[in-house]
């Protein structure tokens, strides 16, 4: 299947970006397409104009502070597999955009294109919003900080207006002494995961945040709240349970079986010098 006729641009910058975006209702985004594309093969969306933003050098550049890093929107996966920008959580976003789909997708798929997507199974929403980080989102009014939990609304939804982009993430540096892990379970290498899970344990504030279980990736409180109090055995895996009873209401014992395997996985990972 081919996609419905569509203009294409080049975008040069940011602000010759955010005109052509505002200038057309029905025009997209486009940087590294490696899911957008498919999408608009298979007739799934449907826009009049592409506008190419991922050789936007805005988009591309990642900065340290002491206590935060900042990466561009339009930094690939495969820049973060190789550490050409700064980690802020000890390694942990690296180790993760190794396990992305495969090495010739991680070259062109961006972070910021993985959660403007908002695809429910993705890597990048669930990382982000354990580590809370913060979108900077680029319109023609100017710009705005968004928090992922606000950002991320539903399946392939987010709080993003038309002729936004997101601009780049503000993630704050984890301490010294914190921990985190991605664990993800999928089929076979390469494919979208069936389950998930992000968690962060730094000793003053613990997260754990699961994603492709719902419309989207989010917080669990109470498995948070009993990482962050050391609970573990029986009183852990209710815990769990009642997270996820809550996302999955459906009488499905696999997949809250699959889920709370990993969420369990994820939280040992952590919790183990």
């Amino acid at each position: 299947m081919k996609p419905a006729p569509f203009s294409y641009a080049r975008a040069r910058s940011l602000p010759e970006a955010l005109a052509m975006l505002g200038a057309d209702a029905q025009s997209l985004p486009l940087a590294g397409g490696q899911s957008l594309a498919p999408m608009l093969n298979l007739r799934m969306t449907i826009c009049e104009s592409l506008v190419d933003i991922g050789a936007i050098a805005e988009l591309l550049v990642a900065s340290e502070t002491n206590d935060h890093v900042t990466i561009g929107a339009a930094v690939t996966h495969a820049m973060i597999e190789d550490g050409s920008v700064p980690d802020p959580a000890h390694g942990m976003m690296r180790r993760a955009a190794q396990k992305i789909a495969y090495r010739a997708i991680r070259c062109h798929g961006t972070i910021g294109g993985s959660v403007a997507m908002a695809d429910p199974a993705a890597d990048w929403p669930c990382i982000l919003l354990a580590l809370d980080a913060i979108a900077l989102v680029a319109g023609a009014s100017g710009e705005r900080r968004v928090p992922l939990d606000r950002l991320l609304v539903g399946t392939y939804e987010t709080s993003l207006q038309q002729g936004e982009i997101i601009r780049a993430f503000e993630i704050p540096k984890l301490p010294p002494d914190a921990r985190a892990t991605t664990c993800k379970i999928n089929r076979k290498t390469g494919a979208f995961a069936d389950s998930i899970v992000t968690a962060v344990h730094n000793g003053q504030k613990s997260r754990v945040v699961l994603g492709a279980a719902g419309p989207r990736a989010r917080i669990l409180e109470n498995a948070s709240m009993s990482m962050a109090k050391n609970i573990n055995g029986a009183a852990l895996d209710q815990a769990i349970s009642t997270d996820i009873a809550g996302m999955l209401p459906e009488d499905d014992a696999y997949l809250k079986h699959l889920h709370a395997t990993n969420v369990k996985r994820a939280i040992n990972e952590v919790m183990t010098p």
